[in-house]
């Protein structure tokens, strides 16, 4: 890839180069500078959309009468924004538009390696451009690990407008950004890239002379760069990064030509990118999407989202305690196998690991979603757990003491108790529950 980047820089016009190291796109001094593009930098970086026209997909919001565009078209500075979506999909790039357009400083930070030192060291700075007439866009790269005392930092400046916040997450913020924070912003939900967006995409990096490919001649059929837009999953990043490594790695024929193949594109790709995170809201999603789909009884569902689960590296352990769950909750007494069945899987699965675990997990799995369903253990046990906690000091009756000392047998312990081996009639007639509840039905509630 770097050698790639080399021979990029030796391709591209000197003006281009020029440009880039100085940073100025624009020719106006009050007009944001981007951060410097270097000619080497990776592809997609080269390739980031210089304005709001050459931003590809988001039509939700991008776009004649949508949301991003009204914001700008209205008086007063840029309101504070939470940018939420997943990888490869433009919240940073979004977010320098929307700076640019606004004519507005754009001063980024990343909470990966930041704190708050630096925090109000670009809110001080804000300050200053402020006294100047000049307002700043204060972008929070994965704002979602900020802590509370981080976030916290920010409400003043953001409140009395010193900085305009753009906050960037692939996190839910509902869960992962502050209460107070959250209601001073407008969370702007970022879909996954389509496949015919992916693919524009792709088609722009490999015929632009000056930030693309096509100083290297590449040749690639739309076939297989569909493909390419398929199998990156809705990320631009790693669409244009596979791209570029596959033209990098192709060697040019007599003709100068480089021809991508689609081998020489899956070798490039590497192993599938899965939308997978195991401590994140994906985690949550698909554990969801499986459970429902077995308790909808669609085998063919609930085997892809295991499929989907155990190729994005999810502990095998906890896949074999959900399903042991979902067969008392959702199987039951409708079919006591299912518990067999789970408990079987999930000790195969603790002895052998992936894997070789996928096919216990995947048996457990099929079982499941074809089994009679009944939820009767669930509601059973919530009524009676309603009545029991509606009734926490209620005393046991005395005919279901043990009467252990001759004391408990003189107050009444086990007195009235019916030994139902020999009186079978005791069944029907000796009353278990408290007497408030007599004739309680868990199993069959009306």
């Amino acid at each position: 890839m770097e050698g790639c980047g080399r021979i990029m820089a030796e391709l591209r016009s000197p003006e281009t180069m020029a440009r880039d190291v100085t940073g100025s796109l624009f020719g106006e001094s009050d007009v944001p500078e981007p951060d410097e593009t270097w000619p080497d930098a990776p592809l997609a970086e080269r390739m980031r959309p210089r304005d709001l026209g050459e931003f590809v997909g988001q039509g939700h919001l991008v776009g004649e009468g949508r949301l991003v565009t009204r914001l700008l078209s209205e008086s007063g500075p840029l309101p504070s924004l939470i940018l939420w979506g997943g990888p490869g999909t433009g919240k940073t790039t979004l977010a320098r538009l929307l700076a640019q357009r606004a004519r507005a400083r754009f001063a980024p930070v990343s909470a990966v390696g930041a704190g708050i030192k630096e925090v109000r060291e670009a809110i001080a700075e804000a300050r200053g451009n402020r006294r100047r007439g000049r307002r700043t866009v204060l972008f929070i790269d994965e704002i979602h690990r900020f802590n509370k005392g981080q976030q916290d930092a920010l409400l003043p400046a953001v409140e009395d407008g010193t900085v305009s916040l753009i906050g960037a997450t692939t996190e839910n913020p509902s869960f992962e950004v502050n209460a107070a924070l959250l209601s001073r912003c407008r969370v702007l939900v970022l879909e996954p890239l389509s496949d015919a967006d992916l693919a524009t995409i792709l088609r722009r990096a490999v015929t632009d002379v000056d930030r693309g490919l096509a100083a290297l001649r590449p040749v690639i059929s739309d076939e297989d760069l569909g493909r390419l837009a398929r199998a990156s999953a809705g990320d631009a990043r790693v669409a244009l990064s596979t791209l570029e490594a596959a033209v990098c790695a192709a060697g040019p024929d007599p003709s100068g030509n480089r021809l991508i193949t689609w081998e020489l594109l899956t070798e490039s790709l590497g192993r599938a990118r899965f939308a997978y995170d195991r401590q994140g809201e994906d985690h949550y999603n698909l554990i969801s999407a499986l459970i429902k789909s077995i308790r909808n009884s669609d085998a063919n569902a609930a085997v892809y989202w295991l499929a989907r689960m155990i190729e994005g590296g999810v502990d095998p352990i906890f896949l074999a305690r959900r399903l042991c769950i979902l067969a008392s909750e959702d199987v039951g007494l409708a079919d006591p196998q299912a518990m067999v069945q789970a408990a079987a899987a999930a000790q195969v699965t603790h002895l052998i690991g992936l894997p070789e675990a996928l096919y216990p997990l995947t048996q457990a799995t099929i079982y499941l979603a074809r089994a009679p369903k009944s939820n009767l253990v669930k509601t059973a046990y919530v009524a009676a757990s309603a009545d029991a906690a509606d009734s926490a000091r209620e005393p046991v009756p005395l005919h279901l003491r043990n009467a252990v000392t001759p004391l408990m047998r003189g107050v009444g312990y086990g007195q009235g108790y019916r030994y139902v081996h020999d009186d079978p009639s005791a069944r029907d007639e000796m009353n278990c529950l408290p007497d408030r509840f007599a004739g309680r039905d868990y199993l069959h509630p009306s």
